[in-house]
């Protein structure tokens, strides 16, 4: 599966974890457990409830998912 086939969204992070995760909520009320990759990890030393994030999933696996970009 090629990086254009990967699902896209906005959540909002519910509960902000350790290791760079977090529990993000879609605006669809799914929640998944989200991992900050590439770029977006020095946005996530600063990670908090209320944060609005752009997540990516496979359709394999649709309870995780990349945090590709932070929007505070």
């Amino acid at each position: 599966m090629s990086r254009d086939d990967a699902i896209h969204g906005a959540g909002i992070v519910i509960e902000a974890l350790p290791n760079r995760t977090a529990r993000v909520e879609l605006p669809n009320g799914h929640r998944v457990l989200g991992y900050c990759a590439g770029r977006a990890k020095a946005d996530a030393d600063g990670l908090a409830p209320g944060d609005k994030v752009v997540v990516e999933m496979t359709c394999y696996d649709m309870s995780k998912a990349r945090i590709v970009r932070v929007e505070k």
